[in-house]
């Protein structure tokens, strides 16, 4: 019939999956189809709409949405949830809705297609429509528009006051000609224009009352937390407005100017407290073109006349040759008794009096980096704007150093009130970062008082975090598979989960390394607790190991049921044990999934609601017990849908894609097999809508990792990034199967082949796949993998491999370019699972590089690799067509200029969407071979002529 695999132990497999048992559990499409349906295509992708921003007011009467196409002017949707009334406004963006309640306030952008048209013609960008700006009233249900607004703000935890900045009017085209006796005056003075540099016009409005203020010239603004007054840094508009930095008592309504400054100074990091009672900013009063920029922390509190100056790079505590550095905002603690900033070294600066031809441009590369120079120059901007932080204590006025060059980051505690900051250092190990995924971190507790600082654990792998309150450090061991939490006050050091059986580390990680944790829910209120995942409950520790674990949700392993808390209010710190929390649950078995309520007075787990779907997005009106959430299934877009606090009867709330009932769908299911190495496994199943099972179809198959937790995910039709669209091609007649694969540590090759071809000749045993048309995709690890099997098999008749490894030697040695790491971890410790060296194991990075069995190759192959990829070297997928092209084997490499790992660029995901499909469909459903699978794209057409028929 047609060889699976090449040697006879392969074909004795085969014989003997044929008979194994296959099952199959899920949703099943076998309703007739009505004769109007018909299968997609690409030119539906524009029209299908997204849901991209949904938010319930604070008492719940509205839910805020947009229906948005792919492609083109969406709208905003306001939908009151008691009378069903629904109001909208066209191509609406950046929603807000005020603390009270009462407004809406977002941006109204210009039609996309009067935009493009413009372009077309050439116009200036300075003659394209603006954004304007839209104010909803919840009450009146209308909508006010201002036209030509650049940006707005609203007070985060204020209603009333609104603040936007205009567009600068235009100017005229032609002046008046001037009379002889007009040209012979003295020239006026020339007129201040707005721009980035002098500022724009900023509008204060009352959206009360509907009343304004208008401030000239202003460059940076920003309200208080609670609505109290309004910053601002403007160039002045002298005589009638002084350049500086004023405050505006949203109360009082009065005006003050907190430093007058010169219009060419340098003011940036505008910053309040929480009640808008202090200020802070940063002043660079030199004029001229120096390098070096000295600033100013500039201070001000209610009652002051003006702002003080309260540290400059001669500040005790600012380390010599340190500055106040202008790229960290001043930032206040909580209480407002401290002020963080920001210092840094002296940058490096060019001697300016050299001529280009006179400076050397050379890196040097030395074995003990901490970074390697493709990291550093990622890293260039960063580091260039890199500060480290210091805190001034504004009651003694005292500046301490916190971080430094030894020690850069640090987190300070309670939100800057604790008396202490955590920094977990990994700067004694950087140079393990070239081949180790999660370096060692020194975890040191900084004093804010007089920045001493204490090392509490050495070389612990994992992510540390300070407790809410600051009085624990929190962090999970990775080579422990433990928690571990260190008393602050105490100084003690306690593992959480000594003595439990249970496991929370991944128990299905089949990395060369050691597992993750599940994370955790957080901290309770005081610190008192901490809430832990495992791989499906949630456990209740005390900080101190004084008190036994809890189990809370108790039912999770036995039901095989993963319960994660959701976090309803976004401001959060820690979890009140004495409300009601909520929770996400999914069956592992089944993947139904729903929500549960735990009560921590009752200590009891109450089922609200359930069934074959995926939910996702809980949020709660914050005054209200309304719920808003999504809902789908592969069938079934993610719509919204609101409950009250029972869940007893949710309703649905929108249709965002009602011409889905247009178009043949399809169904999953999921299917089992047992692999080669007799590990059980799952995958799914897509079925076209009107499957008929005595019939033959051509199926494709893609994986990556594990997939079939996805059986309820719905996957709109849209151009792809780098995988098919399963709904595309099931509606087309495809079947496509995503099998599950797990690994063997330094096989990853083979433990692909032993994971997928038992699974596909499971399928073919039940005789509804044309075994003369199966095909196979995957892209990265998955494209990996897909040039590795068409090496050890004849079954696929096409193949598509995107951003495969095909030498693992020659990558090995290699460059994450996007972010400048060397590629070595990948292989020794990461998703690559050689689990060793090139020089400790060299025969397995042979025996897993598709390059060295290149000539075994029988099935055609498409790839796409493009120029710009930063995960995977490009010059990966040109060795594989330099090898198939000089055997002469069929295949198709291609390049999207200047594009990445995954496709960005909605014409270009549309386009290899189109090539894919038809390289599919040519061999898998005989249909034409296109003009590009025939002659290429010559380098004279690209761009012109596509070759898509």
């Amino acid at each position: 019939m047609f060889e699976i695999y090449n040697h006879p132990l392969m074909r004795t497999l085969f014989i003997l999956f044929i008979a194994f048992s296959f099952t199959a559990i899920g949703q099943k499409g076998k309703a007739p189809v009505p004769p109007s349906k018909k299968p997609l295509t690409h030119d539906v992708y524009d029209n299908w709409k997204e849901i991209s921003f949904r938010a319930l007011t604070p008492d719940g009467t509205f839910a805020v949405y947009t229906l948005n196409p792919q492609d083109g002017d969406g709208k905003v949707v306001f939908h009151n949830l008691s009378t069903q009334t629904q109001d909208s406004v066209k191509r609406a963006s950046d929603i807000a809705i005020t603390w009270d309640g009462r407004h809406a306030v977002f941006k109204i952008r210009p039609q996309k297609k009067l935009v493009a048209e413009l372009r077309r013609q050439k116009k200036k960008k300075e003659d394209l429509p603006k954004d304007s700006l839209g104010i909803y009233s919840f009450s009146t249900r209308k909508t006010e528009k201002v036209p030509d607004v650049r940006s707005f703000k609203i007070p985060q935890k204020a209603g009333g006051w609104l603040a936007y900045q205009t567009e600068p009017p235009k100017e005229s085209k032609s002046a008046p000609a001037k009379p002889d006796s007009a040209r012979n005056a003295e020239k006026p003075r020339p007129v201040k224009k707005q721009n980035d540099e002098n500022g724009y016009t900023l509008v204060l409005r009352n959206l009360n009352t509907g009343s304004e203020t208008r401030f000239d010239f202003v460059k940076d603004y920003l309200f208080d937390k609670q609505g109290n007054c309004l910053l601002f840094h403007t160039t002045g508009n002298e005589p009638t407005t002084k350049p500086g930095v004023y405050r505006y008592d949203l109360a009082t309504l009065q005006l003050q100017l907190l430093h007058q400054a010169h219009r060419k100074h340098k003011i940036k990091g505008l910053s309040l407290t929480d009640d808008g009672q202090q200020v802070a900013f940063l002043v660079d009063a030199d004029t001229t073109k120096a390098l070096i920029r000295h600033y100013s922390l500039y201070h001000w509190k209610t009652g002051e006349p003006a702002a003080a100056i309260r540290a400059t790079d001669k500040t005790p505590g600012v380390p010599p040759g340190w500055l106040i550095s202008e790229h960290a905002t001043p930032a206040f603690s909580k209480d407002g008794t401290r002020l963080f900033l920001g210092i840094a070294p002296e940058p490096v600066v060019q001697d300016t009096t050299l001529l280009p031809e006179e400076i050397v441009n050379v890196e040097v590369w030395t074995w003990k980096d901490d970074y390697i120079y493709p990291q550093q120059n990622r890293r260039l901007e960063e580091d260039r704007k890199r500060s480290y932080q210091a805190v001034i204590h504004l009651n003694t006025n005292r500046l301490v150093q916190l971080a430094g060059v030894d020690m850069p980051t640090i987190e300070a505690g309670n939100e800057g009130n604790g008396p202490v900051a955590l920094s977990a250092n990994e700067t004694p190990y950087l140079v393990m970062r070239t081949w180790d995924t999660d370096v060692y971190k020194d975890l040191t507790l900084i004093n804010l008082a007089d920045g001493s600082r204490e090392i509490i654990q050495r070389k612990v792998k994992g992510n540390a975090r300070l407790s809410p309150e600051a009085k624990y450090v929190l962090w999970y061991s990775n080579p422990d598979t433990s928690w571990f939490c260190h008393s602050v006050a105490g100084k003690t050091l306690v593992k959480l989960n000594e003595g439990l059986r249970v496991s929370f580390g991944d128990e299905e990680d089949d990395h060369p390394y050691y597992p993750s944790s599940y994370g955790l829910a957080g901290f309770t209120t005081n610190d008192e607790a901490v809430l832990v995942y495992d791989r499906y409950d949630i456990w209740m520790f005390d900080p101190e190991n004084k008190k036994a674990p809890v189990n809370l949700t108790q039912i999770g392993r036995s039901e095989k049921i993963r319960f994660r808390y959701v976090r309803l209010d976004p401001e959060e710190r820690a979890i009140d044990t004495s409300q009601d929390i909520y929770l996400t649950a999914f069956n592992e078995v089944t993947r139904q999934s729903g929500f549960y309520r735990y009560s921590f007075k009752e200590r009891k787990l109450t089922r609200l609601m359930w069934g074959d779907y995926r939910v996702a997005s809980l949020s709660k009106a914050r005054k209200a017990g309304r719920f808003l959430f999504t809902r789908e299934t592969f069938q079934e877009f993610p719509d919204l849908w609101v409950s009250d606090a029972s869940f007893t009867a949710p309703r649905k709330i929108t249709n965002a894609n009602p011409q889905m009932s247009r178009y043949r769908w399809g169904s999953v299911e999921i299917v089992k097999w047992t692999s080669a190495d007799n590990i059980p496994l799952e995958g799914l199943l897509y079925k076209p809508e009107d499957f008929d099972p005595k019939k033959k179809y051509p199926m494709l198959v893609y994986f990556y990792e594990r997939n079939s937790e996805n059986l309820h995910q719905h996957y709109a039709p849209a151009p792809i990034r780098s995988a098919i669209n399963y709904t595309m091609y099931v509606s087309n007649g495809y079947l496509v199967f995503v099998p599950d694969v797990v690994y063997r540590i330094g096989y990853p090759g083979e433990s692909a082949m032993n994971c997928i071809m038992p699974g596909i000749t499971a399928l073919l045993a039940k005789g509804f796949v044309d075994e003369q048309r199966i095909g196979i995709q995957g892209h990265s690890w998955g494209g990996y993998q897909v040039a590795y099997m068409i090496t050890q098999t004849t079954l696929f008749r096409a193949a598509e491999a995107g951003a495969p490894v095909v030498n693992m030697i020659s990558a090995y040695g290699g460059v994450r370019w996007e972010s400048g790491l060397s590629r070595m971890f990948q292989y020794e410790q990461s998703q690559s699972r050689i689990g060793g060296t090139l020089w400790e194991k060299p025969m397995q990075y042979i025996e897993n590089s598709p390059i060295f069995f290149a000539d075994k190759v029988q099935t055609p192959l498409l790839m796409m690799h493009n120029d710009a990829d930063g995960a995977v070297p490009w010059y990966q997928g040109i060795e594989y067509y330099m090898a198939l092209r000089r055997l002469g084997k069929p295949a198709w490499m291609l390049n999207y200029n200047n594009q990445g790992h995954g496709l960005t660029q909605r014409q270009d995901r549309i386009d290899f969407a189109k090539r894919m499909m038809q390289f599919f469909d040519h061999y898998l459903k005989d249909a034409p071979m296109p003009e590009w699978m025939k002659r290429g794209v010559p380098a004279v057409e690209k761009g012109i002529r596509q070759g898509i028929n």
